[in-house]
């Protein structure tokens, strides 16, 4: 069973019933040891909780699924100084093989030896490509090859240097929520590593998902032309939010090297202080002239890439519909959209009654106003009408939740699990 084909598969217990997915699998990988013993396996359960799963406790994998016998200690995983992650620690590694070659791991393959017990058996790695030499000697192609464990010598020896590719494959189908929550747990130096392996679109995502210490530090590792790429790419409000952490000479030389166009709203946001509308807003809503169908208006709420608080309306404003705008004239929420035909000018739909927020408002006010009215977005326009963006409940929660909620998890009670089980879980860890 190679490891990095684990990575995302969902975890059942014996009723059928998901409890989460497979992010890692924990090796015990001890210098001069044989074959390194596979531990157990790293499952994200929800609400984004890492937790351990005895390799003794699984009962079968497949290429879908991997199922164990029902007990799960809720505890959080917590990596030992003895244990390595197979794939965030492993892959991506330089080796030398049995040839003296020089070799990057791609996968890890593990075997049952007796009963329930794992080892690492198999490496599979790609030989490096060599440099056209001076004599002629042409470049050799990069050739896949399935290694014995003994035969590889390199993986036991900290990596003053790694990639990230083979991470990042294994994890391609994880939302960014869920990459970000593996990000996260990695040592500062790896998540360097993958930051510059991930493209500017997928970073911006993953950074918009992580805690605000760990944004920075990551930013702080890209040189500024990369930094400012990717500032560019995320949401305004993200950007100026993860700005507004940095020390003004470093905030105002990355602005310099953003594209004007793209510089321009996160300036406009970071003259707001960040507890009011004007911080917690967005400047990229859905902003449609009176004269636009409820059908042209469907089509844009569609837009998959679109926030699902921003594509619950679309807003309604004279032109230019980019923020600042034209006067606002209200809001169409997308249950009304769906009760008139589509050929209906959606100025006539609008929704007068509903006052907009202004820029100046607290985050208490901002609260009270979306909580009174059960909204999930709500404008914020100037005193002279103008819309300048919109706040949604996402940003509001962000703001009135505990700075660290990003990394805490809901405790309720005991950890799942007997006596008897978390014995042998710490027993089979190493428990200290």
């Amino acid at each position: 069973m190679f490891l990095a084909r684990l990575a995302g598969i969902a975890v059942f217990d014996p009723a059928g019933d998901q409890v989460g997915r497979v992010r890692d699998v924990v090796v015990a990988l001890w210098s001069g040891a044989g074959r390194p013993r596979v531990l157990g396996l790293v499952v994200d359960v929800p609400p984004r909780r890492a937790v351990f799963l005895p390799i003794t406790r699984v009962t079968t994998f497949d290429s879908k699924a991997v199922i164990f016998d029902g007990r799960l200690n809720m505890r959080r995983f917590s990596q030992r100084p003895a244990e390595t992650l197979a794939i965030a620690e492993m892959l991506d590694r330089h080796v030398r093989g049995p040839d003296g070659e020089e070799y990057v791991v791609i996968d890890v393959g593990m075997e049952p030896v007796r009963g329930r017990e794992w080892r690492i058996t198999k490496v599979a790695v790609k030989r490096l490509a060599r440099a056209r030499r001076a004599g002629g000697v042409g470049r050799r192609r990069a050739e896949t090859l399935i290694l014995d464990w003994d035969e590889i010598h390199g993986l036991h020896v900290a990596a003053e240097q790694q990639g990230a590719v083979g991470l990042i494959n294994a994890f391609e189908k994880l939302k960014p929520a869920d990459l970000a929550s593996v990000i996260h747990e990695l040592s500062p130096k790896r998540r360097g590593e993958v930051a510059a392996a991930l493209d500017d679109e997928r970073l911006a995502d993953i950074l918009e998902e992580l805690p605000e210490d760990d944004q920075v530090e990551i930013l702080g590792k890209l040189d500024a032309d990369r930094a400012a790429d990717v500032l560019e790419v995320m949401s305004p409000d993200d950007a100026a939010d993860l700005l507004g952490e940095l020390p003004p000479e470093q905030r105002e030389r990355l602005l310099a090297l953003m594209e004007p166009e793209e510089a321009a709203p996160v300036r406009r946001l970071l003259s707001y202080a960040d507890d009011t509308a004007g911080g917690l807003m967005t400047t990229e809503p859905v902003i449609l002239q009176p004269d636009a169908t409820v059908a042209e208006a469907l089509a844009q709420i569609r837009n998959p890439d679109l926030n699902p608080a921003l594509a619950a309306q679309v807003y309604v404003c004279r032109p230019p519909t980019e923020t600042p705008t034209g006067r606002y004239l209200g809001t169409v929420h997308f249950q009304r959209l769906l009760r008139d035909p589509p050929s209906t000018m959606i100025g006539a739909i609008v929704d007068p009654a509903l006052s907009p927020l202004r820029p100046s408002m607290s985050l208490h006010t901002v609260a009270g106003h979306l909580a009174t009215y059960n909204l999930v977005s709500a404008a914020v326009v100037d005193e002279d009408g103008h819309m300048l963006g919109a706040v949604t409940i996402d940003d509001v929660l962000d703001h009135v939740l505990p700075e660290d909620w990003r990394d805490a998890v809901l405790d309720d009670g005991e950890p799942a699990g007997s006596t008897e089980f978390d014995s042998e879980a710490e027993s089979l860890r190493g428990g200290r």
